[in-house]
Order: C-alpha cells, then structure tokens, then sequence
C-alpha cells in the first residue's frame, strides 16, 4: 500500500508538471468525461485531456509523457471508440482542429495533418477538382485514425489512395514512411502494431471535374442515409468483416436486430450497429456485444471481433 500511495504521488506530481508546462500552451482538461469527445456520446473522465496547438507541440508533449511514464491515449474525432464509465488514467492527447491543416503539394497529391475531418478532405478535394476520395467521405473520423486502422468503405480504403505519413516513433522521432512501411491490412497497419503517431498524410489522388465528384459524394452520402441509423450516436460498424461473411448479416440472421441492454441498442436499420437510444451507458454497450459475440458463436459457429477500440476496465 505504502508504495501504491508513492507511486500515485509520483504521478500527480507528474500531471501537475504538465499543468505547469503546457497550460500556456495548449489547452487543458483534468478529470472531464470523455463523452463529450467521442461519437458515442459515453465515457467517464480522464485524469487528464490536453489539446496541442501545433505539431511542435504535439511532439514536445509525447516525448515528456512517456519520460515520465505517464499512459498515452490518442484521441481524434472520437469516432470507433467506447470508453469505459470509470474513465481512463492517463493523459488523453486530443488531435483536433489545431492539427487539421489540409493542402496540395503537386501532382495531384493532398497533404492533411492528423486532425482533419474525412468530411473536411472530401470538401477540400472537390473544391480542388481532385477525385478519388469520394467513397471515403462519410467516415466519421479524422484522417489521422483513418489511416491508422486503414478505414474504408464502399470497397475502398485508405490505402487504396495513401501515398505517405509522418509518425512520431517510439523514440520520439518525426520520421516519413512509405505505402510499404505501413504495412496496411484489413483494418490494421504499422502504425498501430508499433505504437507510433500519425501527425500528417499524403493522399494521391487524380483530376476530375467537380460535378463527376460531386455526384459521386452525393450518392454515398444518400447509401450511408437510407442504411446507416445516422440518428443516433454511435461508434460505427462494431464488428470486423469475418473471412468471406458479412458481421452485420449473421447478427441479423441471429434475430439480434433491435436486442437491447440499458439505454444501448442493436440498430433495426443495420445490424452492424450498436446505437446510444438515450443516456446508454459503456457498460451496456459492452454487454451487448459480448451478448452478440456469444449468439452469433451459437447459431453459426463464428468468432466476431470487434473493430471498435475499448479504453478503459469493463
């Protein structure tokens, strides 16, 4: 016990030196819930959030928290994630809007840092005549996590399209690394095996007139409306794909469409979804998947992953 109380001494000092340093700079939370951050509308507080108003700044804060041993989470647009009620301890480092510049940098290539919107690089490649981005454009999220877990969508992902990234890596280093280096996967790449930071990405796409992209936005856009239950928070597609299945079929053919635990939801317009009805709470969210996870197993005899992040103890 003595050495617990110690260690929780040793770390409060430590938060405090982040107060200290980084207040004038960045803006700071201390013991905020995350549901304010997050698409799902759930999640209890972290010790501490603290927002970087620059990359410089980003860097300087990584490297001082892993000095002093201090847990990291990154946080962008706080989609495909379910944060624990109980919260997170920690330092939680939100890549937001400070981050988010986006611009071309020739041969039809866009360079956006972490914290840009998916909907925001869409807006920006139309107005530049730039396609290939068009299926892409209604993941809920920033480019940053995107690329991180290959996002994709309409039989198109990120790395159908990804040209370079820069990443602070383990040791604190800004380095540049290639299609080949990330080692893209379905919903995986090198960066989240390894632990690195995305800071900003290089997407190549190819000129197209406005209208063409513009009409191609516009009919994903309708698709995700008549079939996503966009009325409702949520974390997105909960399950990954199975091998040669679809998540969201097998959960319908389990009769789960509209199974409920506490304010949480399987959504009666997709299946692949687990939607907030109102003031839902982690754990229902949790429970409900471990409840789909095991009819889905019983009916037919296969194991779903979720794609969506856990932080926190359930």
């Amino acid at each position: 016990m003595v050495k617990y109380v110690k260690c929780f001494i040793i770390i409060e000092r430590r938060y405090k030196s982040i107060l200290y340093f980084y207040n004038k700079y960045m803006k700071i939370y201390q013991k905020k819930d995350l549901k304010d951050f997050t698409s799902f509308k759930i999640g209890g507080p972290a010790d501490i959030i603290a927002e970087p108003k620059d990359l410089s700044e980003l860097v300087k804060l990584i490297n001082y928290l892993r000095k002093n041993y201090i847990k990291i989470y990154i946080l962008g647009n706080g989609t495909n994630l379910l944060v624990s009620d109980k919260g997170v301890r920690g330092c939680v480092v939100h890549i937001g809007s400070n981050i988010s510049n986006i611009r071309v940098i020739g041969n039809n290539k866009i360079e956006a840092q972490a914290g840009a919107l998916m909907s925001d690089i869409s807006e920006f490649a139309l107005k530049n005549k730039l396609g290939g981005f068009e299926e892409l454009s209604g993941i809920p999220g920033s480019i940053g996590g995107a690329v991180a877990m290959n996002a994709g969508a309409y039989d198109k992902e990120i790395k159908d399209i990804f040209s370079t990234a820069n990443v602070i890596n383990e040791v604190g280093k800004t380095i540049k690394l290639s299609k080949d280096a990330m080692d893209f996967s379905y919903r995986k790449s090198a960066v989240l095996d390894k632990g690195y930071i995305i800071t900003s990405v290089t997407l190549n796409l190819q000129e197209s007139d406005k209208e063409t992209i513009k009409n191609k936005i516009e009919k994903y856009t309708e698709l995700r409306r008549k079939k996503q239950p966009i009325d409702y928070p949520s974390a997105g597609s909960v399950f990954k794909r199975p091998e040669g299945k679809f998540a969201s079929l097998l959960i319908k053919d389990s009769n789960l469409m509209g199974e409920s635990i506490g304010g949480a939801e399987v959504s009666t317009l997709h299946a692949g979804f687990i939607v907030n009805k109102g003031n839902a709470k982690a754990n229902d969210v949790y429970k409900l998947i471990n409840k789909i996870k095991e009819d889905v197993k019983i009916y037919f005899n296969v194991e779903l992953e979720p794609e969506i992040k856990l932080w926190g103890k359930f």
